[in-house]
């Protein structure tokens, strides 16, 4: 019998598992509170196993073809002169910036399109509600109606509403003492196709990134304990970012201004989702709303397009949902875990107090991106992360 699965949450992980759910035959809706596609977002990458995937949904060389164009990373001193400088096509495998750098937007629309016409989307909804019947779940949507389904996939972010409602007070957040902030900014002559880093004292950075739409994507990091700060609305944030990156010097002010106009900022305080289970009855969790490991994981898209195709994989295997929940958390756990095993000094490490710190920091980076020893640094740093055997799939 064909199976009825809903998916919430129309980013990432959401349209993998809706993608890979409607090439096997199931009758899938996804439902998705934002008015349309959502296009925008920053840098991502995709890595090892998530490669894989991407392979196996025939998306990979289109994926590499709308990339970003990122070419290196580089630390600069105020002036704008090089401190370190890790150029991609020179280093073993991925470093700073990987082989696959994509706007988030970008690979969200490649894997909604991959949908096809097997997948029904529906904006400006959401749920409000999910009661558990004895063989199905009943929906009820903010639009009044209600609806059942065998499986509800939550696929819808760190702040997920509907994770929140189902699995009241489970999550037990980790907070990285980190503020970050990215928003787009006009691409002026100076930039290149490097991601240029700047430290300023005070555990302040900015850093510049290209991508291939003509625009500089701007990120402002401050390393701090947490006040509640992702509460604000968006001017208060932004006010906040103005008084704190003021003086931080380099091309701050030209980011601070542009940032009064951008349309897609966004801010975060950056925190884990650390949840005791992933599913619930006929609901289960993927992507950043059961495990967000933080973008200083380095590894967030990863993992939502392999939770998704997992997850997917095994609803589409086993008999009962229970049987595919109980074995799509069996595999990603290990995955998760070691993504999310950040110590909380390393943001600190990477955004020194002081000028003698920064001095510190650039002297390590330059010489680990000496070439007797790039590799075997970015090595170091980066490690063999835990990933999913996938080979059990078709």
């Amino acid at each position: 019998m064909t199976r009825k699965i809903l998916v919430t949450g129309a980013s990432i992980a959401g349209n993998t598992v809706a993608a890979l759910l409607g090439r096997h035959g199931a009758d899938v809706t996804v439902v998705e509170r934002a008015s349309a596609f959502r296009d925008g977002g920053q840098n991502v990458d995709v890595r090892g196993v998530g490669r894989e995937v991407l392979r196996r949904l025939g998306l990979e060389q289109a994926a590499l073809d709308c990339g970003t164009g990122e070419q290196g990373t580089v630390w600069v001193n105020e002036d704008g002169s090089e401190a370190a400088r890790f150029d991609a096509d020179e280093i073993e495998g991925d470093g700073p910036t990987a082989e696959m750098e994509i706007l988030r937007g970008d690979l969200a629309r490649l894997l909604h399109d991959a949908t096809g016409n097997e997948v029904a989307f529906r904006y400006d909804d959401h749920i409000v509600a999910i009661d558990e019947e004895e063989q199905m779940a009943a929906v009820t949507f903010a639009s009044g109606t209600i609806e059942r389904y065998d499986a509800v996939v939550i696929a819808e972010g760190v702040g997920s509403t509907t994770r929140d409602i189902i699995f009241a007070d489970e999550n037990v957040p980790r907070w990285m003492n980190m503020i970050i902030a990215y928003f787009t900014i006009p691409r002026t002559p100076d930039d290149n196709r490097m991601w240029r880093w700047f430290n300023a004292p005070g555990k302040r950075s900015v850093s510049l990134r290209p991508d291939h739409q003509g625009t500089t994507r701007a990120m402002l990091c401050l390393s701090k304990e947490p006040g509640g700060e992702q509460e604000w609305d968006s001017e208060r944030q932004r006010a906040f970012l103005r008084d704190r990156f003021s003086d931080a010097g380099w091309e701050t002010p030209r980011v601070l201004a542009a940032m009064h106009d951008a349309d897609d900022f966004y801010f975060d305080v950056l925190r884990q989702v650390r949840m005791p289970r992933w599913s619930k009855g006929r609901v289960v969790l993927t992507g950043d709303a059961a495990w967000c490991a933080t973008p200083l994981a380095g590894v967030g898209t990863t993992l939502a397009v392999t939770g998704g195709y997992v997850l997917a994989e095994e609803l589409t295997r086993r008999d009962t949902v229970a049987q595919a929940f109980s074995a799509y958390e069996k595999q990603m756990r290990p995955m998760v875990e070691d993504g999310q095993r950040i110590p909380k000094i390393a943001p600190r490490l990477m955004h020194p107090k002081t000028r003698l710190g920064i001095r510190l920091l650039h002297g390590t980076l330059g010489l680990a991106s000496l070439p007797p020893i790039r590799n075997a640094a970015v090595k170091l740093l980066g490690g063999d992360g835990v990933e999913v055997d996938l080979s059990g799939y078709g």
